[in-house]
């Protein structure tokens, strides 16, 4: 899967986005950003890459200072037409952004939230990188994301549903090792969320930040 193809896909999504997966993917966005508020100092800087529709932007607490990207100019659109119905003083930005080509400064947040994204991208070291890059020494990074399920039917469904990837717009088949066993990060913790918990929740700590910093 390519960016435009990410970007056609996310095109056709973005009138209805929010009917159709708002819901159904809600449980997910509230334990995510519920870390957060829990856990983040006051002031805490906070990317959200794939911040979509915006649809989790509600739930963070008004004393953090939140960042959202997409690659999606329709889908930044519904974000920015929230933030503002809303008056989300919290949001201090939304930016057009690709998630593998980060144009913020290293160690620029203090966490990294990505929901629904991992299996988007087209490159997902280098979106290791990137997210592992602007976060700070030992920050959180919150992923929430479907994987590839470990009960055979349901694994057969995904592979053949992998054939129609890039019109889906991610991958179905999408394993949870390249995440959870990289050396750039450590898993913290992982639950998993929404129906039937055919997704994940995984807290994971940025490692490569720190054996910098010590260096």
């Amino acid at each position: 899967m390519d960016v435009q193809a990410i970007k056609n896909a996310y095109r056709r999504y973005a009138f209805c986005y929010d009917y159709v997966f708002g819901k159904l993917l809600h449980p997910g966005r509230e334990s995510a950003v519920r870390y957060i508020n829990q856990h983040l100092p006051a002031d805490a800087r906070i990317l959200e890459v794939g911040v979509g529709t915006g649809l989790s932007l509600p739930l963070y607490r008004e004393d953090l200072t939140i960042v959202g990207i997409d690659v999606s100019r329709e889908m930044l659109d519904k974000a920015k037409q929230r933030v503002e119905r809303e008056d989300l003083r919290q949001v201090a930005a939304l930016v057009e952004m690709d998630a593998e080509n980060l144009k913020f400064p290293d160690r620029s947040f203090d966490a990294v939230v990505a929901m629904y994204v991992a299996s988007v991208v087209p490159n997902l070291e280098r979106f290791i990188h990137e997210i592992t890059r602007v976060c700070v020494a030992g920050g959180a990074i919150i992923v929430v994301n479907h994987f590839t399920s470990e009960n055979k039917f349901i694994r057969g469904i995904e592979q053949k549903l992998s054939a129609v990837h890039k019109a889906l717009g991610w991958h179905p088949d999408f394993p949870i090792e390249p995440l959870v066993d990289h050396p750039r990060l450590e898993l913290v913790n992982q639950f998993r969320t929404n129906l039937f918990g055919f997704w994940r929740l995984l807290h994971l700590r940025n490692i490569t930040a720190e054996a910098g910093a010590a260096a």
